[in-house]
């Protein structure tokens, strides 16, 4: 999977959890050091609260301690970008996506658990919405290869997410997947910058790591499903529909209902 270098010069959102990999692209963003991510004129951390998170002072503390060790061995200070850190709720979009209507949805996908698709999928929406009104024509994510087992970093999704992106004129790229394709690089370059270089950034999701057998087929046909909602629910909120973007995901309902 190839990607173009990000636009010099503009506001850069990053999905942004705190972790090795997260950090890893905000540091590459900071300082300008990587080819497809030239430095850009403010990052935008975004940092997502799906609810079933704890410790929630470990991804902010990790970012003023990355940001104050970036900016000190910066050979221009004054030019360094401006970082904001922003957490934004997506915890209504990702209980309607599964888990008020997880019993009727597993069935029709196999008996899977999406449960992680789901989360990442509300997240990637709120991304866009906050990007497009913060004028942030780029969105990263840290997504790995030495990660793929997990259902929301793999090629599936990754290309559709980004092609509903597109759909809002926001450009969602995932500049790290080949580079960190194992641990050990990550570590280095983290360590290499004087960054932390092992994990404790991240909040604890209760989901995280939950055990899932499904393919991409499984994770394809979920979010074919849920991208004409998740379309609209996007355009509502951005045109200021509140009722109508909220009745998109009314508690308890089958989305199915919604086709």
């Amino acid at each position: 999977m190839t990607w173009m270098p990000v636009p010099e010069c503009q506001d850069v959102a990053i999905l942004y959890s705190g972790g090795t990999d997260s950090l890893s692209l905000y540091a590459l963003a900071f300082s300008g050091r990587h080819p497809l991510i030239p430095r850009p004129r403010r990052i935008h951390l975004l940092h997502m609260l799906n609810g079933m998170g704890r410790f929630p002072a470990f991804p902010k503390n990790r970012m003023r301690v990355a940001k104050r060790i970036l900016a000190a061995q910066a050979p221009e200070p004054d030019k360094v970008p401006k970082t904001s850190y922003v957490e934004l709720d997506m915890g209504r979009l990702f209980q309607g996506l599964w888990l008020d209507v997880y019993e009727d949805l597993m069935p029709k996908y196999g008996g899977k658990n999406l449960v992680c698709v789901a989360c990442k999928l509300a997240m990637h929406a709120r991304g866009i919405i906050y990007c497009v009104e913060h004028l942030a024509p780029t969105m990263l994510a840290g997504y790995t290869k030495k990660q793929g087992y997990y259902p929301e970093q793999t090629y599936v999704f990754m290309e559709k997410t980004a092609h509903l992106s597109k759909r809002f004129g926001i450009r969602t790229a995932f500049p790290l997947y080949e580079d960190l394709d194992i641990e050990s690089v990550g570590r280095h370059l983290l360590e290499d910058l004087g960054l932390p270089s092992t994990g404790g950034g991240e909040r604890k999701c209760l989901f995280c790591q939950t055990k899932t057998s499904a393919t991409e087929k499984e994770i394809g046909a979920y979010l074919d499903d849920m991208f004409p909602m998740v379309s609209s629910y996007i355009e509502y909120r951005l045109e200021g529909r509140i009722k109508d973007a909220a009745m998109c995901f009314p508690p308890g309902r089958d989305v199915s209902e919604k086709k």
